[in-house]
């Protein structure tokens, strides 16, 4: 009943729960993108930071926005390198001296370069160690990377470590480990992909451990793929999922919206 009326309260309000909109993909037209994003319903967007010197326009974005954006301030992992302790000593200063909703991006990624994978263990194992002592959700990295950062996430596990495995594309197993550590999935334009494999086991995922996304200006939605990604395609992720749910959309979204508003805010 409380749900019933907490999704007549907000109807068409979406989260995109992963965007990097202070990126300079989107410098000659920011204001148009979030306008068409908050005319399709989407009412906040989360911007988790990439490293040192994103947050310069990270902080310029959620001041032209401060109602609209939730900051999160972390070290991506392929920022990671031999200076990664330096980065992390900024990060964490900003961190401490700012207002921001999560610790991210933050994980290990190992298809672009493996050569620095405990200097990204250290750095993600470290970054979860912040979150739990702030009691702030984490947004995930994970590419080519699940063992890895499971095992980190096992050794951290707490009631106060929660957050987003970002941009999910793992099996249900994977999927189902995930959330028995307390995280979410978000999805994503890979949800619409042809041949993208993460549809056929969200059936077996709970929609309460669902949230959406877009990694805009990355990962476009069918039929936008190749091209710049933005917070108004969110609207097709939710449909999508409508359908993979065999729900009414507005039911969906306003659930999905519920998790997102139970994660961050």
């Amino acid at each position: 009943m409380l749900l019933d009326y907490f999704c007549v309260k907000h109807l068409k309000m979406i989260i995109d729960t992963h965007t990097h909109l202070f990126v300079k993909d989107f410098d000659i037209d920011r204001a148009a993108v979030i306008k068409r994003a908050m005319d399709e319903g989407v009412e906040k967007f989360v911007l988790p930071n990439i490293d040192s010197s994103s947050i310069k326009s990270l902080k310029n974005t959620v001041d032209e926005y401060p109602d609209e954006m939730l900051p999160l301030m972390g070290l991506h992992p392929t920022s990671v390198k031999d200076n990664f302790k330096e980065e992390l000593a900024l990060i964490k200063n900003t961190l401490d001296t700012g207002k921001y909703f999560g610790v991210g991006e933050i994980g290990i990624d190992l298809y672009w370069d493996k050569s620095f994978l405990k200097q990204q263990q250290d750095a993600f194992q470290t970054q979860l160690q912040w979150a739990k002592e702030k009691k702030l959700p984490v947004s995930i990295h994970i590419r080519d990377a699940f063992n890895e950062v499971f095992e980190i996430v096992e050794q951290e596990k707490s009631p106060d470590l929660k957050g987003v495995f970002h941009c999910f594309t793992g099996t249900l197993a994977q999927a189902t480990h995930a959330i028995d550590l307390g995280f979410h999935l978000g999805i994503g334009g890979v949800v619409t992909f042809k041949n993208g494999k993460i549809d056929k086991i969200l059936p077996e995922v709970p929609i309460e451990n669902i949230v959406v996304e877009t990694d805009a200006p990355w990962l476009a939605p069918t039929p936008f793929r190749g091209n710049r990604n933005e917070p108004a395609y969110l609207r097709l992720i939710i449909k999508k999922l409508a359908d993979i749910y065999q729900m009414n959309e507005e039911e969906l979204e306003c659930m999905i919206y519920h998790n997102s508003m139970d994660l961050f805010l």
